[in-house]
C-alpha cells in the first residue's frame, strides 16, 4: 500500500458505509411490501491473508485464509452484541487519522488471547 495506506483505509471504510446505505434503501422498500429487515454486520481489520484456490481437481474453492481472516470475522461477530452494524479494531482504525470511529472498549475476541480494542462509526447502527 505505501504512501497511500491511509487512502486504502479510507475506501474501505466508505466502501462499508455504501453497503449500509445500500441495505437501508433495500430494507426501505421491503418495509414497503412487508417483507422482513435485512440485516448485515461488517468487521473491519487489517493483517496478512493467504488466498488461492483451495481443494482437489474435482472441488476446487478460492479462498481467504490467515489469522486476520479469523480476527475480522470474530470481530463482525461482535456486531450483534454490541448492537452496531460496523466495527473495527485498533490496527485498523489507527490508519484512519480522524474522528469517524470511536472506541467501544476491549473486547474477547474468541481464539485471540489478549482482548482488543474495538472501534465504531459515531452513531450506533
Amino acid at each position: 500500500m505505501g504512501d497511500d495506506a491511509g487512502a486504502a483505509y479510507a475506501t474501505a471504510l466508505e466502501a462499508a458505509r455504501a453497503v449500509m446505505a445500500n441495505l437501508d434503501e433495500v430494507n426501505r422498500h421491503r418495509a414497503g411490501e412487508g417483507k422482513p429487515e435485512i440485516r448485515c454486520g461488517i468487521g473491519l481489520h487489517v493483517g496478512d491473508v493467504q488466498y488461492g484456490n483451495i481443494g482437489a481437481r474435482d472441488r476446487l474453492d478460492f479462498k481467504v485464509i490467515g489469522r486476520a481472516v479469523n480476527e475480522a470475522s470474530r470481530v463482525e461477530s461482535l456486531c450483534r452484541v454490541l448492537e452496531r452494524r460496523l466495527l473495527a479494531t485498533a490496527p485498523f482504525a489507527g490508519h484512519l487519522g480522524n474522528a469517524d470511529l470511536i472506541s467501544l472498549g476491549f473486547h474477547v475476541l474468541r481464539g485471540v488471547r489478549e482482548p482488543q480494542e474495538i472501534f465504531g462509526l459515531g452513531e450506533p447502527g
